[in-house]
Parts: C-alpha cells; structure tokens; sequence
C-alpha cells in the first residue's frame, strides 16, 4: 500500500458531518504519520462522540458511515474502470474522448486559496485545479475512486484495465501533467450532503455531475453554498439533471416536473436558488459541455451536462 496520507492542512478545515449545521471540531487520536501526513489514526468528534478512521491515508468522513460500500456500483472494478477513462483518456491520446474537463477548467479563474471537488471521483477535475490555487480537496463517496485518486496523486501516473468486449480487455496507461501539481491536491471519502467543512473555507467549490445523484439535491446545493466563501468565491456546477425515481423521489427533486416548488428545468432551479442563496450567488456564465462515458470499444453514452459558473 502507498504511504500518502491526509495533508495537515486539510484537517484545518474538517468538522463533524454528524453535527452540522454545528461546526464541531474533530480531534485527532492515535494518529501514524509518514513524514508530514496522516496514514493511521482516527478523527473524534467531542461533541457527538462520533469517530472517523484514517485508513491506509484515506480519512472516511461519511456521514452514515461506509456500511454500505459494498453494495454501491461505484465501488465495481468496471465503475472505476469507465470513471477511469473519462477521467484521462485525453492523456492517453484516445480520439473518442471528449474534452469536458478542460472545458469546466477553462470557467476558474486563478485565485490565492483553497478549492472543494465535491464528487471527484478519480480526481481528475481535482488535479486541473491545482494550477489555479494554492491547495484542492477532491470528495467523493466512493473509497474505491478515493483510493485510487490518491494513487494517483503520489505516483502521478497509472495503468489500469479497459473492457474492449465480453471478457477481453485491454490496458491503458497515463501520466499527469508537469503543470498539474499533485502535491497540492488531497482527496477524502465524505457524503455531497453533509460536507465535513467548516462554512466559507473555500475560495472555489465545483459539483460536476453530482446534483442529479444525490438522494436530497436540495441539501446538497446548500452544502456547497455554506462551505464557499462568503465573499470573493467562485462556484462551478455542472449537470444532465437525469432525475431518476431510483436515487431520489420526485419530489425531492431540483426540476424535471410540471408542478410544485421545483417544476421545470433544473437548470433554471438552480439559477433561481443561486440568487436566492444568503450571500447571492451573481452568474456570470451558462453554458454545456459534452462528456462522455465507455462502457466498452462499442458502447459509449454521451451526455450533455448543463453549466452555472457563479461568484460572491
């Protein structure tokens, strides 16, 4: 196992999910450090009593725990494969790749301070990122797609498995950037719905392809808000909005209906709460990007993800 830990920087930011909307520190205890960073141990909550392992450097932040993990089809060696190759296939030179993380990278504008990824995945939007701040923190609620961002962030490149078809498969193989500086970027494990972040830490929070993933996107919209600066950031989200009764109910979600708080687009709902948001979000683009998933050399969904960059 790699020996790259939580950064300690990153624990000045973190707080208790359990107790939000209280902003309860976590204490750590018993911790084994590599150097500068944080590979055993755990992190405690004074408040509630809740406590959060750090496991071979990867900090677990979920609220509910990561009971559930196994059951999750993030956490298949096929999910991480196709995120995998979403992720870095322009790396690799692959022509049916799209170029949808330059294009959300081309929206943030430098700035001096610390950035959210919320739902990172294998890290890609992440890396982009840490040219343009001084410190990025990607979250996901996958341990199978943290742990292998993490992987990626020390050994800086990675070889992993495509399916070509049926049980073929094939290998491919990238290496990150010279601009892209890993040792500014740190991931965790934590729930899009309840952020372990003190409110206002972060100069700029991106949610690419989350929203319509999450079983409360209401909450999940005001998680992001909260954690933001109050005052010159900047906020990226991006989404199909691809409503689906089988992650959340109608009702819960932020459009794709004709009636009730929400009806319409979800694009526009958002925009709507963006401004609506104490501090008010000013839009200052809209716009898509196209971004395309492989499931296999014949099978390939192509999704147009809608975009609100926004600032304080």
């Amino acid at each position: 196992m790699w020996q790259n830990g939580v950064k300690r920087k990153t624990l000045e930011y973190l707080i208790c999910p359990s107790c939000l909307p209280e902003q309860s520190c976590l204490c750590p205890g018993n911790l084994c450090f590599g150097g500068e960073e944080i590979i055993e141990g755990c992190l405690a909550c004074r408040r509630c009593g809740k406590t959060y392992p750090v496991c071979d450097g990867i900090a677990c932040l979920g609220k509910d725990g990561n009971e559930n993990l196994a059951a999750s089809p993030y956490e298949s060696p096929q999910a991480l494969s196709t995120y995998l190759w979403t992720h870095y296939a322009d790396l690799f030179g692959d022509p049916e790749v799209t170029k949808a993380y330059c294009e959300w990278a081309e929206q943030i504008s430098p700035f001096s301070g610390t950035a959210l990824d919320v739902g990172c995945a294998t890290g890609r939007f992440s890396f982009e990122m840490s040219a343009k701040c001084d410190l990025v923190i990607g979250v996901d609620s996958s341990l199978s797609f943290v742990a292998t961002a993490r992987r990626i962030m020390e050994k800086r490149h990675l070889a992993f498995s495509v399916k070509e078809e049926g049980l073929i498969e094939s290998e491919r193989q990238f290496t990150l950037p010279p601009g892209w500086n890993s040792a500014k970027v740190d991931f965790v494990v934590a729930d899009a719905e309840a952020l372990p972040f003190r409110s206002g830490s972060f100069g700029c929070v991106a949610s690419l392809n989350v929203i319509d993933k999450t079983p409360h996107p209401l909450e999940h919209m005001n998680e992001v808000c909260r954690v933001a600066r109050p005052e010159k950031g900047q906020l990226l989200l991006s989404d199909p909005f691809s409503w689906s009764g089988r992650i959340c109910p109608p009702e819960n979600w932020l459009g794709g209906t004709l009636v009730d708080r929400f009806a319409g687009a979800g694009i526009d709902n958002v925009a709507r709460l963006l401004a609506q948001a104490a501090p008010a979000w000013t839009i200052s683009r809209r716009g898509a990007v196209w971004w395309k998933i492989r499931n296999h050399r014949n099978h390939f969904e192509l999704i147009r993800s809608l975009f609100i960059k926004a600032q304080r």
